[in-house]
């Protein structure tokens, strides 16, 4: 297998320049499909290489309760060095897993806290209005799930715009970004390498929800105009790491890209165009990865089933 038994590891160096190329190329419900997908492979790839240099590199430890013939220095010789590899990988595996294990622990927090915060709201349909002076919004996924609200945040804005609140969290709801959201944390906890995902894909969310709401009102500026005005008297009064209407990514580079015309809706870009090249660099690198970890497993598996008397 040699070196190439660690490429899974370092692929995910390839996301920050694509996650830039396709999130000024793309449009954003394209960019953030096409960045869930590229992290979540790529971090089970390479936790599935850190499963495999701890099984051969701790094979040989004495009382260890794997079988004896995985400590065959046949076993060993198909990964790079083994022992020091192994070493090293039982100490990532355990921060990686202890982190994702954190993500998933404050992501189920932070919605039961939501949940709280509705009370006796929870009758209303959809939207919650809370009787807080703080301006906050935000879609809270469940079943159903709700749009909340700070009495605080509708004084801030008209009715038009209004609208385009409801629109823009409305969007997060029907187009499950919250899924989004969790694969990225949980793929840049599981690799290092992956965490420029977190703030593209939480941008870009943001953007979608944006577009979403500029079609349903009609109004591009209307839209933009909502966004900041919500952002000139917002305060961070929602639940960290739920999506908020002016407080989640570069809120001026949101209201630019509304006061540019819509993005194209395509779904895979020309080839020859910089949106089409980081589209097909995500696609290589995510492949190369996936079948480098497989033909790795693979080929772990048979040496270890030789190496494993009956």
């Amino acid at each position: 297998m040699g070196v190439f038994f660690f490429l899974p590891l370092v692929l995910p160096l390839t996301v920050l320049p694509i996650a830039r190329l396709a999130g000024a190329h793309l449009h954003p419900r394209s960019v953030t499909r096409l960045l869930a997908v590229v992290g979540g492979v790529l971090a089970v790839c390479s936790t599935l290489c850190l499963v495999m240099l701890v099984v051969v590199g701790t094979a040989q430890i004495p009382g260890n309760p794997l079988p004896d013939g995985w400590s065959d220095p046949d076993v060993r010789a198909a990964v790079p060095y083994a022992e020091f590899s192994g070493t090293l990988a039982t100490a990532a595996l355990a921060v990686v897993v202890v982190g994702c294990a954190r993500v998933l622990a404050q992501h189920i927090r932070i919605r039961r806290q939501a949940r709280r915060a509705l009370g006796e709201l929870s009758a209303v349909p959809e939207l919650a209005v809370l009787p807080d002076a703080i301006p906050y919004a935000y879609a809270l996924p469940g079943a159903p799930g709700r749009i909340v609200v700070s009495t605080g945040m509708l004084a801030c804005l008209d009715p038009d715009e209004r609208r385009v609140l409801v629109a823009h969290e409305r969007a997060h709801l029907t187009g499950r970004h919250h899924r989004f959201l969790l694969t990225t944390q949980v793929a840049a906890s599981l690799n290092p390498f992956l965490r420029p995902l977190r703030a593209a894909v939480a941008f870009s969310t943001e953007r979608w929800a944006d577009e979403e709401a500029a079609q349903v009102v009609g109004d591009r500026r209307l839209t933009a105009r909502a966004v900041g005005k919500a952002a000139l008297g917002s305060h961070s009064g929602h639940p960290t790491g739920v999506p908020g209407f002016a407080t989640t990514g570069p809120v001026p580079r949101r209201i630019a890209a509304l006061l540019d015309p819509a993005p194209p809706t395509r779904r895979w870009p020309p080839a020859g165009t910089p949106a089409g090249l980081a589209a097909l660099v995500a696609a290589a690198g995510t492949t190369a990865s996936a079948l480098s970890a497989l033909n790795a497993a693979v080929a772990l598996l048979l040496v270890l089933r030789e190496a494993t008397p009956l």
